[in-house]
């Protein structure tokens, strides 16, 4: 047992030892070496104890005489609950056994479960690490559940490591999928990818060489290094373009990690100073991130002897983000003290992760036996998202679709309820308008106003219906003046 670990963490081990002795996973090893693969994966992403805690645990209710109780009494509630949470959406896969109509079965469990679970975001991290050293080891099982497994994980899990923006996690988790889910394929892609790198090598050593000398002239302090595209990134991108690969720039691109901002857009005229820069083919994810928060610049040039490259250019946090993505920037860490902390109840969330509000109001309407409509739920949480700001440059996260009262009930519920207008880039619009990435909206308001029916048509989120539907019911105003406290004089 490595002495850097905490007491806590040792008697975690030592327990998840008593309970699952005598236990062997499928490749003949005994079953502790799962959990304590899955606590180095957490603390790899540099998880919280309680997170490494719960994943040396997170099998033993299912799998052992252990219970819930036992792990409450030696570790606390917030571990407990944690457990609980892998253990739910574990016994939700395991209900499904038919390859057929296994995915969209799993995909509308899986989803109520991460609904009912949204409270605390880090069940879904330590069940991504779960599914990750699952993937390594698929080789022992069966072809039929390898093939079962990996479709789901291509389908569920490595887009939901990517909402989280784990870039790591979901190149390595979608190609070890692919791997099994299309074999010929991959292998074809693969061969591909060698190939061509073998033959870039010597280019690109004599532009990285070229690049280092101006940056090194320039006195900005870097470190640079080639990125290798994923199988399965290329499989999807060829397949954008019609199977066409040289229409697919950045097979191969040079990284530079530098100290701030300043550095970044610096770095990017002194590339374009060296090589010609491709017509449309500068991207600013700095000033405009993607919708996980993703943040870096990417330009793709042509050198001098005609070979094209992409350059990503990011700061050492960017790339912090976009390797481990919220495990990164764990906003646990600023919360652990807090009442909200330990009653599993998320505030201030980064802008990206704003939709795990909309997961933490529907867990809410399922825990009160309310009914929920997941197909719309489905769309808000997985479908592409957008960016839109303030006049004031506050950035407004939504998913893609969502038009000018969404914005206004997700800014706050008094605003959306006395609606009169809205300005969309300065100039006045209609609220049948759907919003695009890098709107600035503003919303025009009148005490006077009061929410109307007719507006149930132009809202898109479960978000703001909820709280239009809420100002609608007769006698909401009396009902909350009645519900409110008296203030203290």
């Amino acid at each position: 047992m490595p002495t850097k670990d905490s007491d806590r963490i040792k008697k975690a081990v030592t327990m998840a030892t008593k309970a699952h002795e005598g236990q062997l996973r499928k490749t003949g090893e005994p079953y502790l070496v799962h959990p304590l693969a899955v606590k180095k994966i957490l603390e790899e992403w540099g998880m919280d104890e309680d997170t490494i805690i719960a994943g040396i645990l997170h099998d033993t209710i299912e799998d052992t005489e252990l219970t819930l109780n036992d792990i409450k009494q030696e570790f606390g509630e917030s571990v407990a609950f944690l457990v609980d949470g892998v253990t739910k959406l574990s016994t939700a896969r395991n209900g499904m056994r038919d390859i057929d109509t296994y995915l969209p079965a799993t995909k509308d469990n899986f989803l109520r479960l991460m609904i009912a679970l949204g409270d605390d975001i880090r069940v879904l991290i330590i069940k991504l690490a779960d599914r990750l050293h699952n993937l390594r080891t698929l080789s022992a099982l069966p072809p039929d559940k390898q093939k079962k497994i990996a479709k789901e994980s291509l389908e569920v899990f490595a887009p939901l490591a990517d909402r989280l923006n784990m870039g790591l996690l979901r190149v390595e988790m979608a190609d070890l999928s692919f791997k099994y889910v299309n074999p010929k394929r991959f292998d074809e892609l693969k061969n591909l990818i060698d190939k061509y790198n073998k033959s870039a090598e010597k280019s690109l050593q004599k532009i990285e060489q070229e690049v280092s000398q101006a940056l090194k002239k320039e006195k900005i302090a870097f470190s640079i290094s080639g990125r290798v595209k994923s199988v399965y990134s290329l499989h999807k991108k060829l397949a954008k373009h019609n199977q066409n690969i040289n229409e697919i720039y950045d097979l191969t691109a040079l990284r530079i990690i530098v100290d701030d901002i300043t550095d970044c857009y610096l770095t990017l005229g002194i590339i374009h100073s060296l090589y010609m820069p491709m017509n449309g083919r500068i991207k600013d994810y700095i000033a405009m991130p993607k919708q996980n928060g993703y943040q870096s610049l990417h330009t793709t040039v042509i050198t001098k002897d005609k070979r094209i490259v992409e350059f990503q250019i990011r700061t050492k946090e960017m790339h912090e983000y976009a390797e481990r993505g919220l495990a990164a920037s764990f906003y646990y860490n600023e919360q652990k003290l807090t009442e909200n902390y330990k009653k599993g109840k998320i505030e201030h969330l980064p802008t990206n992760l704003l939709w795990i509000t909309e997961l933490q109001m529907t867990a809410a309407k399922l825990r009160e036996g309310k009914k929920v409509d997941l197909k719309k739920l489905k769309l808000n949480l997985f479908s592409d998202k957008i960016f839109v700001y303030t006049p004031k440059g506050d950035i407004i996260d939504l998913p893609k679709g969502a038009l000018p009262l969404d914005f206004a009930y997700r800014l706050h519920s008094e605003i959306g309820d006395h609606v009169v207008g809205v300005k969309i880039n300065g100039k006045m619009s209609n609220l049948n308008k759907k919003l695009e990435h890098g709107d600035v909206v503003e919303i025009l308001t009148n005490k006077n106003q009061t929410p109307k029916q007719s507006w149930l048509d132009k809202i898109f989120t479960s978000h703001a219906r909820s709280k239009l539907m809420r100002a609608l019911r007769p006698n909401s105003s009396q009902e909350t003046k009645k519900k409110r406290k008296p203030r203290k004089q």
